[in-house]
């Protein structure tokens, strides 16, 4: 028996549910790394010949009540959204170790966070291994690693905070996912042209 309970990938159906994405030449999009005290945000520009950093940071909650924290994650998500109008987002899937307290904390403020998001935004998650390995390379790199790399990968003057980073490493995942997305819809367009 298999160590995980997900099915095979020689199981996988890419066309099970096709995602059309947008074919502009400049997408803006934010990356989200939810937590119920620190929050990272990362706002990144994909452009046909790279990604530019647009805004990065944290929403620190943790002085307030856990209800309170919720709501303080919603309102300023929406501020941020409505400043830097992202096209899509990605987010980071919960990840449930051994502390089920801690992954329904985490998953209330990932909701607080997916109701920010106005209606029509498509949104994408990535598990914590994949966004790792888009962007360090390894799966079980650690959060310093992760930090290092968007310095290197987005020119930034400075190693971002964790959650910061962790939020661009998010983002750049989905940049280099939704890149080989449009170069797949692009040759399943030729290979219909073909037939014709």
């Amino acid at each position: 028996m298999s160590r995980y309970r997900t099915r095979s990938w020689r199981a996988f159906e890419p066309t099970a549910a096709p995602v059309r994405l947008s074919t502009a030449a400049s997408v803006r999009i934010l990356g989200i790394d939810p937590g119920s005290r620190r929050t990272g945000f990362g706002f990144i520009e994909s452009r046909a010949n790279g990604v530019i950093v647009i805004a990065h940071g944290c929403l620190n909650v943790a002085t307030a009540a856990p209800m309170e924290r919720l709501r303080l994650i919603f309102e300023g998500l929406r501020a941020l959204m409505s400043e830097h109008a992202p096209v899509e987002v990605a987010v980071e899937r919960v990840f449930v170790s051994r502390n089920v307290d801690s992954a329904l904390k985490l998953g209330q403020a990932r909701g607080a966070a997916l109701c920010a998001i106005p209606e029509g935004i498509p949104v994408f998650e990535y598990a914590p291994r994949a966004i790792k390995l888009a962007v360090v390379g390894s799966g079980a790199a650690q959060k310093p690693q992760v930090a290092h790399m968007i310095k290197v990968l987005l020119a930034l003057a400075e190693c971002p905070g964790a959650d910061a980073a962790d939020a661009l490493a998010v983002a750049v995942c989905h940049a280099h996912s939704r890149t080989l997305g449009l170069l797949a819809q692009a040759a399943d367009a030729t290979r219909a042209q073909v037939r014709r």
